[in-house]
Formats: structure tokens, C-alpha cells, sequence
């Protein structure tokens, strides 16, 4: 596996409905045209890169004629690719594994599979997969819970993660983007931008300022049990600060008895190997960081890794209803145009440089410009 890095996030309101059957049959072939032009002009490579980007991402979805910033952009969008490829794996290079809810959790299993057709060791991809998940859901704890996770991945062993978090307290989605290009540190300051449209405190301990936090929890982790939790009974009457985004009332000292149990068992090297730790979830870590910094005085930083993002797309009407035959002659005109042998190559990527001119656009917002409203607007994960 080569170098990691998160990419970015976005965050996005929850709405209800999804795409309609007649839209996503179009969006999968839609989808497959733009796949085989980037692959054609790019090779796969370049299409992971895009797809670790946010603001790409985002204008992708409005492409394909989904709502330009709901929730939903996100699990339908990478739906719409993994059936795209599915089948035609050969020819663009690209596997699509995860998805949504309980297909999330097949990601190991599907990367196996094909890492078997291949005649290609799998660990590498699912320790990136299972990192991505970890670091997103346990070591930023934003009030997001991840829900969906898509893992893209060549023959070569490139990879990006798109997977998508979901908070009942704000109504809101939070998307990160993951490249394996870049740096080769999953718990330092792996993000290379973070977009969304709010901004909180969070326990952040891949922040650069959390490493002395790191080091203490791992030190801790390494103790026995039952010293570490005679230490962690003091917490309350010792230190509670208020800036502190930890609930020690939500901390289960049995839970985290047994997770202790594991790692003075088998003493974690790093901080990447104790976020791996099996059942180390973020309230046993919330539990290490806050005593780490009891007793070593090692402050775990809170600082919320975002900034304002937004795109603009269609399923909802907005900024006009999805035209079908328009989609159907962009379909088919895409199509053409890759299938052509003595096609003029300008006409052939067209369309391709309207996607990278809007995606472009969209990552500079206007001076003083108004930022776009939330609706929120509550849905089932």
C-alpha cells in the first residue's frame, strides 16, 4: 500500500425520497459513458483521483441529475458507479466495493473476491478500508455515525474511500473523501481539504496538535486493566473541562475493560495500530484521551476539520426538473463519441471539460456571495 490521505468532506442536509428507477437506470448509463471517457483520456488512476475529490464529486452527482446537496448524492451516486463498472471491470480498470448500511460492512469480503481474480494479496486494500472507516468514525468524532462506505480500487493497488456519516442532532450527512496518494500516515493530519457548511467543535485525534494525546493513549493502553481503571475512577472528582466534547457518563468502564484486555495483551506500537484494535470504539477512545490528559496533562484538540463546500444539480427540480431526452441524446452522444474510431478527440472529451470547468468553478465561490440555505428535512439512514 502506498501513501493515504482524506481528501476532504462535505457536509450535506438529509432529505427525503431517492432517485426515481427511471433516473437511475440513467444515471448507471450516463455514469458508464464519463467512466470510459476518463479511462480512455486518463487512465484509472486519474478517475480515483477525481472521486477523492469533494468538489468533483459533487458536480459528478449533478451530472447524473441528482439533488445538488442532499444527502442522498453520496449512496446514490456511488451506487450508480458500482453498477456502472459492475461487469466491465476489465476494461475500466476499477473494482467498486461497499455501498450503504449492511453493504458497507461486505467491503473486506467483496475485495477479497476480486483480489482472488486477480492473484493479488487483499490485506493491504482492507487494512485501508477498515483504517478509513476507523479514523472517520472513532478518531474524529464529529457527531457523525458512518453509514456508507464505498471502496474504489485498480489492479496496481490504488485506491479512494468515499463514505458518508450521518448526525440526528443536526440532521445532517458529512461525506469523506480518502486517496491513497500522498502522505503514507493514516493518523496525521490526513485530510488535504475538509468541506461542509457548518463547522463544531470535535475530538480530533488526528489533528497535528492531538500527538502527544496519541502517544499518552497508547502508553495507556498498555497497562493493566485494572491499574488503568482505578485511574480512570478519578477522572470525575480530578478534571472535567468544559470544552471537552466527552460525556463521561457515556463511557461504559465494562466495555472498556474489555478492550484493555486486548491491548495489554497485545501492546499497540502506535496510534494506528490501537485505532485498529478490534471493539475499540469512540467512546473507549474518548475514555483514553481524556485520561491520558488527567494524568500526562496531553490535550486532545477539538478543532473541527471543515470548511464551506457546495455544488449545484436537479433531481428535486432544482435549478430545473431532469429533462429525459436531453439525458437520453447525452447518453447516446457520449457513447458515439467514445465508440467512434475517427472521431474528432476535441468532440470526444467535450463533455468531460464542461464536468472539470464546472467542478473548477465551483471550488472558488464569489467573494461576499451568500451561502447557500441548509433545508433540513429528516430521513432514515
Amino acid at each position: 500500500m502506498t501513501g493515504s490521505r482524506r481528501t476532504g468532506l462535505a457536509e450535506l442536509p438529509l432529505h427525503r425520497g431517492k432517485a426515481p428507477p427511471w433516473l437511475f437506470g440513467r444515471m448507471v448509463l450516463l455514469a458508464r459513458e464519463i467512466m470510459g471517457h476518463l479511462v480512455a483520456e486518463h487512465g484509472s488512476d486519474e478517475v480515483l483521483r477525481r472521486l477523492a475529490d469533494p468538489y468533483w464529486f459533487q458536480a459528478f452527482g449533478c451530472v447524473l441529475g441528482f439533488d445538488w446537496h442532499s444527502s442522498g448524492v453520496t449512496t446514490t451516486v456511488c451506487g450508480a458507479l458500482k453498477e456502472a463498472v459492475r461487469g466491465r471491470e476489465m476494461d475500466f480498470g476499477l473494482y467498486v466495493a461497499g455501498g450503504k448500511g449492511g453493504t458497507s460492512r461486505k467491503t473486506p469480503a467483496e475485495i477479497t473476491v476480486v483480489c482472488d481474480s486477480l492473484s493479488v494479496e487483499p490485506d493491504a486494500l482492507i487494512k485501508a478500508s477498515r483504517l478509513a472507516a476507523k479514523v472517520d468514525n472513532t478518531a474524529v468524532q464529529d457527531g457523525h455515525q458512518l453509514y456508507h462506505h464505498a471502496f474504489v480500487f485498480t489492479p496496481a493497488g490504488g485506491w479512494c474511500v468515499v463514505q458518508q456519516g450521518m448526525s440526528d442532532a443536526t440532521r445532517t450527512a458529512r461525506r469523506y473523501h480518502w486517496l491513497s496518494e500522498g502522505l503514507e500516515d493514516f493518523v496525521d493530519e490526513p485530510h488535504a481539504a475538509v468541506c461542509c457548511d457548518a463547522r463544531g467543535a470535535a475530538l480530533n485525534m488526528v489533528a497535528s496538535e492531538s500527538a502527544a494525546a496519541c502517544a499518552a493513549a497508547v502508553e495507556l493502553a498498555a497497562k493493566p486493566p485494572h491499574e488503568l481503571l482505578s485511574l480512570f475512577e478519578r477522572v470525575p472528582s480530578l478534571f472535567m473541562p468544559r470544552r471537552h466534547a466527552v460525556a463521561l457518563a457515556d463511557v461504559d468502564p465494562g466495555r472498556l475493560h474489555q478492550v484493555l484486555l486486548q491491548t495489554y495483551a497485545r501492546p499497540p506500537e502506535d496510534f494506528a495500530s490501537l485505532l485498529g484494535t478490534a471493539g475499540l470504539g469512540p467512546k473507549s477512545l474518548r475514555a483514553l484521551a481524556l485520561t491520558a490528559e488527567v494524568i500526562y496533562g496531553t490535550r486532545a484538540s477539538t478543532r473541527d476539520p471543515a470548511r464551506i463546500a457546495f455544488a449545484h444539480g436537479g433531481k428535486d427540480g432544482t435549478p430545473y426538473p431532469v429533462d429525459r431526452a436531453a439525458y437520453d441524446a447525452t447518453i447516446e452522444v457520449l457513447n458515439t463519441a467514445l465508440t467512434r474510431a475517427r472521431v474528432d478527440r476535441s468532440e470526444r472529451i467535450f463533455a468531460l471539460k464542461r464536468l472539470a470547468g464546472f467542478a473548477r468553478r465551483q471550488a472558488v465561490p464569489a467573494q461576499g456571495g451568500p451561502e447557500p440555505d441548509r433545508a433540513e428535512v429528516p430521513i432514515g439512514p
